[in-house]
């Protein structure tokens, strides 16, 4: 990579907070529009092509992804790499920033949240481990108590699955305390989310398992003593939604949306939501609404006597 290609991503790194998932991703952005460029142009891009380019330029750019099949969301998620990326190298070596600010990416569409019957979540928590109880399974009532442990969290308190396994033990919840869980969210923002009795067992059955764990050591762990992947997370959830007959939007993320649809559900105020959930605009925790308002309309259609009838 090129000197200012690695900048940025240390910028992105250092002052952004960008997550090493996210820094990857934007590398690979960069590299593809640069490889873009080189072919459009003739030659590889330096910083001067770079600060002379269009508009146009960019669009070519995102036509050419989307006839090799990148779809809206890769658009739309490049385009905001090169953005940054461009704005950074006119703040880096002082050039005049490019007027982009009428290129738009392409229009995606908000999907509601899916979240599972506040039933399937529950029993989700309380048997989730049964996807290591095999007999061939190694430290199967580890892996269990973990599982159990970290699911509990997620839709008990809302989490995002990198929130959660980025908690060290000192983080950890217990039994008989009435402190919130601190959580540390996008962008660096910390918040505080209360912790339900059902979560303080599940945690405790989890660090039965690790006695003399020091406390900054990870709060999940994987088979080989490190921090939890989340492919692994994600991997058990697959497990037991086939176990379970589960839908497909059955995920760990899917939990969370489950967290603050169920909160709406039964009366929640939407500032407080917004508040657990660590969103930064109103208008996020706003989809939620559309989730209830489509289960208040299912519900109407099922049982009201003159629904679908003439």
């Amino acid at each position: 990579m090129s000197p200012d290609v690695l900048a940025f991503l240390a910028w992105m790194r250092d002052e952004r907070r960008a997550s090493p998932h996210t820094i990857e991703a934007y590398g690979r952005d960069i590299a593809d529009f640069l490889g873009f460029l080189t072919g459009y142009q003739g030659a590889e891009p330096d910083v001067a092509a770079l600060a002379a380019l269009r508009p146009t330029d960019l669009r070519a750019f995102l036509a050419a992804r989307g006839g090799q099949g990148a779809g809206a969301a890769t658009r739309a998620r490049q385009l905001s790499t090169i953005r940054s990326f461009l704005r950074f190298l006119a703040r880096r070596h002082g050039l005049q920033p490019l007027a982009l600010a009428g290129l738009r990416g392409p229009r995606l569409p908000r999907p509601v949240p899916r979240a599972i019957a506040a039933e399937q979540a529950i029993a989700l928590g309380q048997e989730v481990g049964l996807v290591h109880a095999t007999p061939r399974a190694e430290r199967g009532g580890f892996q269990a108590a973990r599982d159990i442990a970290l699911f509990t969290l997620l839709y008990g308190c809302g989490l995002r699955i990198a929130e959660a396994l980025a908690l060290d033990i000192a983080d950890a919840p217990r039994p008989g305390e009435d402190a919130a869980l601190r959580v540390l969210g996008k962008g660096g923002k910390t918040r505080l989310v209360p912790v339900l009795p059902a979560v303080r067992a599940a945690m405790a059955g989890w660090l039965a398992h690790r006695p003399d764990a020091a406390p900054e050591e990870p709060l999940f762990l994987g088979a080989r003593g490190k921090r939890l992947d989340p492919a692994i997370a994600q991997k058990s959830m697959r497990d037991y939604r086939r176990l379970a007959g589960l839908a497909e939007h059955a995920t760990p993320h899917a939990l969370r949306h489950s967290f603050a649809t169920h909160l709406l559900g039964g009366g929640a105020d939407l500032r407080a939501i917004q508040e657990l959930l660590g969103h930064a605009s109103l208008s996020t925790t706003q989809r939620y609404t559309n989730v209830d308002a489509a289960a208040l309309l299912a519900t109407w259609q099922k049982n009201h006597p003159r629904a679908g009838r003439a």
